[in-house]
């Protein structure tokens, strides 16, 4: 199987539960809730994605021939200089990476020492060993992984109120603000949610935050 990336960076995970942690981020191409073009953003079943997923041009991006070639180049993304207490984490994201990271590439990667994170919009079920599952539902979309570690919800969004998931498996539970000419009043609002809900944390986008990728 060959695999489209967009683009492999190292940053600072921004969002949810590993907030400001270390880590290589693997971008896949492609999403099942929308082309990416703003053409198609009228008849998306996601209508408020910020993120650039079509096609393979950012850094490292490409069409990647086999398990392995992809493995390393995340590896090598990952700091040389790294202190063995500091294990190396990569967060597979996109677009949806569940229509392309499957379990050969999840064994490569643990190979390489990394532990895995997905970001994943939900509707698409998990293959085995991901060692950090983060689901955030799309309103009006079926919901079929039903556990993992976080939910994280942008909020507010039409037919995804907070209750709608408030008993599902999860062990920790988000709310980010939508972005947006709104921002600071979704925010707010997600402030207020919180204080009144303490089941659920506030997410903030802290990479845009401090102004890195």
């Amino acid at each position: 199987m060959s695999y489209l990336v967009k683009e492999i960076f190292y940053s600072i995970q921004g969002e949810g539960y590993y907030a400001g942690r270390p880590a290589v981020f693997c971008r896949f191409a492609g999403c099942n809730l929308w082309s990416g073009k703003e053409e198609d953003r009228e008849d998306a079943l996601c209508k408020y994605c910020d993120t650039d997923f079509v096609g393979f041009d950012g850094p490292e991006g490409g069409k990647y021939q086999s398990v392995p070639q992809l493995a390393k180049k995340i590896r090598q993304s990952w700091p040389q200089r790294d202190v063995k207490s500091a294990k190396p984490f990569v967060v597979c994201t996109g677009g949806e990476p569940l229509l392309q990271l499957d379990a050969e590439l999840i064994n490569s990667l643990h190979e390489e020492g990394f532990e895995i994170a997905v970001e994943t919009n939900g509707t698409i079920m998990l293959p085995p060993g991901i060692d950090w599952v983060c689901v955030s539902p799309k309103g009006g979309v079926e919901l079929l992984q039903l556990c993992g570690h976080e939910l994280k919800l942008v909020f507010p969004q039409p037919g995804a109120q907070p209750e709608k998931y408030a008993n599902l498996d999860f062990r920790h539970f988000f709310l980010q603000p939508l972005d947006g000419p709104q921002r600071d009043l979704n925010t707010r609002l997600v402030l207020e949610y919180c204080l009144a809900h303490p089941q659920w944390r506030i997410s903030l986008q802290l990479h845009k935050i401090l102004g890195v990728r």
